[in-house]
């Protein structure tokens, strides 16, 4: 059994969910919506630039969710699914997954979008393993604040190490697929990094590498 890890944005799907869910979050009122949509895109161009302080962007994405009762959050991303996650999933990654899944390989999510929002994504692929940054929820409400290590970066090194941990896995003919230079670090450690629709900073490191280049998308 080979581990098969996938990241989530714009790899499974073709989008950011993170990115994505603010949008969302302006729709519904839940936030000021000038506001919230300049935060929203610098914090994104910083992500995509590699310079995203990944505490300050979570406090920032979370805070809206202290506001709500748990029963409107789940509502909310019931809809959420619907109206911008099923127009961007992706049969090609799905053939991908069923077909690690066929040779018996265990499969694993991880990503820097939160659990609460990544969640019902990695459901929609059949993926039961998921590492997402975990947001803190206490009395069944949000705090704002994230527990232990956002799986960002160097991050999701930490976060699959912790995993592993609790595995009768290691990472002896591993795959990793991402489409992001953030992702270098855990690309690094897999045996079969895999660069899905790269950005143009992975791109360039991984073909010096002679890393796999493919695409999930559909068109």
């Amino acid at each position: 059994m080979a581990l098969a890890i996938f990241d989530l944005d714009n790899t499974l799907i073709h989008g950011d969910s993170d990115y994505l869910w603010g949008k969302f979050l302006i729709e519904q009122h839940a936030v000021d919506a000038e506001h919230f949509e300049k935060c929203n895109d610098a914090f994104y161009a910083d992500y995509q630039a590699g310079t995203l302080d990944i505490m300050a962007y979570q406090r920032f994405s979370l805070a809206p969710l202290t506001s709500h009762p748990m029963e409107t959050l789940i509502a909310w991303r019931k809809t959420f699914m619907h109206q911008y996650i099923l127009p961007i999933y992706q049969n090609k990654a799905q053939s991908i997954v069923d077909q690690h899944r066929r040779q018996g390989d265990q499969l694993l999510i991880i990503t820097a979008t939160n659990s609460f929002v990544t969640r019902p994504i990695a459901d929609l692929y059949g993926i039961d393993a998921l590492i997402g940054t975990d947001p803190e929820i206490k009395d069944n409400r949000f705090t704002g604040e994230v527990v232990g290590t956002p799986s960002f970066q160097h991050g999701k090194v930490t976060r699959l190490q912790e995993w592993l941990a609790h595995q009768p896995l290691d990472l002896k003919d591993s795959y990793f697929y991402s489409d992001s230079h953030n992702d270098i670090p855990l690309l690094e450690l897999v045996t079969n990094p895999v660069m899905v629709d790269a950005d143009d900073a992975l791109l360039a490191h991984g073909q010096i590498k002679h890393w796999t280049e493919t695409s999930f998308r559909d068109i």
